[in-house]
């Protein structure tokens, strides 16, 4: 999917995203995947002291995971890489 509509979705709130497409938001934001440990997937970005958690679930992201994810692009004024 592109990244600007995933991203429209996701701030939109509609429904549940894919944990795939979650973490290729993530992705696209900067963060890379640092390392999984069980079924949590853990990004980091350089300047960035916090990380992201994302946890898979029956094929979808946890929401609160993804909202913690905007919150920290919204912070620190974070751009989508471009395609």
């Amino acid at each position: 999917m592109n990244k600007r509509k995933l991203l429209a979705k996701v701030v939109a709130g509609k429904g549940n995203i894919r944990f795939s497409d979650a973490c290729e938001l993530a992705e696209a934001f900067g963060f890379r995947l640092d390392r999984i440990a069980w079924s949590h997937h853990i990004f980091v970005h350089k300047g960035i002291p916090e990380l992201v958690n994302l946890q898979e679930v029956k094929g979808k992201a946890k929401p609160y995971q993804v909202k913690q994810l905007l919150s920290l692009v919204e912070r620190y004024d974070l751009k989508l890489e471009e395609e």
